[in-house]
């Protein structure tokens, strides 16, 4: 889906990301990227949310049962010696109530939370997903696959983490005023002196951010880079193994991974430093209430229950400091995660698509009229473009197969691509039966078009479901397919037929066997034109031909489709009815092949440089 590109573009644009973080209001950020969890989803946060504020307000209800209990049951049982029973039955059942409906009010804040953050997480993965597959291909070229499978997994989860301390915030900030009140209604001038903790809260909080934003970012573009060191070594297992690379491979992963390492030791130091002072300090507080409630309670000022109940609600305080802490905690990594999301997102070059339909029948009637495409500048020791594709122009009549020629880098593989749609071109158009492919209606051209390209990719499922990939097709149908790919034979030889698994990317299978199942693929869909990008390189020259002969009969029982080949082998640009000369990106030459043979030195040599080739390499 992708190649990589250079390291110094992906850190340029993080690098940004940890500047704007430093300068800007990350908990502002934090907010308005909680704001969309809570207006996607707004009654699982209600839900959960009243959950919370239940706990919060039976959690201050405790506070004022510990008050009334002191006043009502302890102090008058020390001051007679005696204890009135009645009471302590009252006591106990005020307690009790309290814990079970706080127990009530945690389960639907737990619940709530879990269910809110999950959704939201498969809400953004699914919307990434659907994003990636609406990018051209060229947008992919420039992303690395590490970097989009951080994006799909560890960004998605690090922008939604918060949403788990979040109804527990909202509640125990209602938790917090309750109780401030409350303590306001005990005593004045306890409550100021405890909650002179605030600012300090404030202060610890905004310098917290500060310090581990910038190590969040990095943490992020870290985790996509192994990923795309992860990815390029299992999938380049074969070459790392036979080239002795396993030392380099490692170390390369290594250096990586110690790098996440200690990116994410820092921030731990710097969470480890926050918590426990974000902890300290209500408790600061408790000490400092508890000595100026002694002297006011010697003084006559107060009674002993409210030096108890003030002294309890900052410690019930504590605790809404304490999750406002956690969700704040989690802001710089969400904030960051959820950037790079919206990258993607917000990534332009989608193809938009018409409003055309085609219920022709039969081979297609492919033109392609001046078309020109380059990836980029470039230049040969000459001087010369590459990749450039320069006023292309030809067709491809209804059940007519045209051979595409060409040496290494003349633009073969890029003129499949923008035939197949796959890419636009930068200038003139390609037709299907008189329509801009631009025109046509979404799923049109897939319904008329199949493509196989060289590199045969499968599917780790069985023969059926690689063949079908969720078309709904008979059996015999899949097998007519696979008869005409030349497949039927080493399928049918499978143990368990149809029902083979081939396994991760088709590996119990040769490179030839893969390509003839991926033409299968294609067959069975009944394409009206099919492009075949050198879609048989790994078959044997007598089964390659057996596959063309077919393909120009029947094609697995449907309507004989037009062809549109990229061949090398004599004898399979012998069975087109018209070979196209591509050079540098022109067309240099047309006709068959056999007037090719005659008239052009250049279409010769390369076509008996293939062949000599592959005979000295069968020796």
């Amino acid at each position: 889906m992708s190649t990589t590109t250079t390291p110094e573009v992906v850190h340029d644009e993080d690098d940004a990301l940890v500047g704007n973080r430093t300068k800007a209001a990350t908990t502002w950020d934090g907010f308005k990227v909680l704001g969309i969890a809570i207006r996607r989803e707004p009654w699982v946060f209600t839900i959960s949310t009243l959950g919370s504020v239940l706990f919060g307000a039976l959690t201050v209800a405790d506070a004022w049962a510990l008050g009334w209990a002191t006043d009502e049951v302890l102090v008058p049982a020390f001051s007679t010696g005696e204890t009135d029973g009645s009471m302590l039955w009252a006591v106990l059942a005020v307690f009790l109530g309290i814990a079970i409906l706080r127990a009530v009010g945690i389960v639907a804040r737990r619940v709530g939370a879990g269910l809110m953050q999950y959704r939201m997480q498969a809400h953004s993965r699914r919307e990434v997903s659907r994003q990636y597959l609406r990018l051209p291909v060229e947008w992919h070229q420039r992303h690395p696959t590490g970097e989009l499978l951080s994006n799909v997994n560890a960004d998605v989860e690090a922008a939604w983490r918060p949403i788990a301390p979040l109804p527990m915030a909202v509640g125990t900030i209602a938790m917090m005023v309750i109780a401030v009140v409350q303590m306001f209604a005990s005593d004045v001038v306890l409550a100021v002196v405890g909650l002179t903790v605030f600012p300090a809260v404030i202060v610890s909080n905004l310098y917290f951010q500060r310090l581990s934003s910038p190590l969040m970012t990095r943490a992020q573009q870290l985790r996509a880079d192994l990923s795309e060191i992860a990815h390029e070594s299992f999938d380049g297992a074969m070459v790392v193994k036979t080239l002795g690379r396993e030392p380099e491979e490692t170390a390369r992963f290594g250096r990586v991974a110690e790098e996440l390492r200690d990116v994410n030791v820092r921030a731990g130091r710097i969470r480890a430093a926050f918590d426990p002072a974000l902890a300290a300090l209500p408790n600061l507080a408790v000490l400092l209430v508890l000595g100026v409630g002694v002297a006011r309670v010697e003084s006559g000022a107060i009674d002993a229950g409210a030096v108890v109940t003030v002294a309890y609600l900052l410690t019930v305080v504590a605790f809404p400091i304490r999750s406002i802490g956690w969700l704040l905690g989690n802001f710089p990594a969400s904030v960051v995660g959820w950037e790079r999301i919206k990258r993607v997102l917000d990534a332009t070059g989608s193809m938009p698509y018409g409003t055309a339909t085609s219920t022709a029948t039969g081979g297609a009637h492919l033109e392609v009229d001046a078309l020109a495409y380059s990836y980029g500048s470039g230049s040969t020791e000459g001087g010369d473009e590459v990749g450039l594709l320069r006023e292309v122009s030809f067709s491809v009549a209804p059940g007519r197969t045209v051979a595409l020629v060409g040496a290494t880098a003349s633009g073969k593989s890029t003129l499949t691509s923008l035939v197949t749609r796959l890419v636009d071109p930068q200038a003139g158009t390609v037709r299907l039966d008189g329509t801009d492919l631009r025109d046509l209606a979404a799923g049109e051209l897939a319904r008329s078009v199949a493509v196989v390209p060289q590199t045969a990719f499968l599917f780790d499922d069985t023969v059926r479901g690689n063949v079908t990939l969720g078309l709904d097709a008979t059996d015999e149908e899949v097998w007519a397919a696979l008869r005409a790919a030349q497949a039927d034979g080493f399928v049918a030889a499978l143990d368990h037929g149809l029902d083979t698994r081939l396994g991760e990317r088709g590996t119990s299978l040769s490179g030839g066997q893969r390509q003839r199942i991926s033409l299968a693929r294609a067959l069975v869909r009944r394409p009206r034109l099919l492009v075949l990008d050198d879609a048989t390189s790994a078959v044997d020259p007598e089964v390659e031909a057996r596959i063309l002969a077919a393909l120009r009969s029947t094609a697995g029982n449907g309507p004989q489709p037009s062809l549109l080949v990229v061949a090398y082998r004599k004898a399979t640009i012998g069975l087109a009815d018209e070979v196209v000369h591509l050079d540098r990106g022109r067309i240099v030459a047309r006709g068959t092949h056999e007037e090719l043979l005659a008239a052009s030195v250049e279409y010769a040599r390369l076509v008996n440089a293939y062949e000599t080739a592959e005979q000295e390499e069968g020796r």
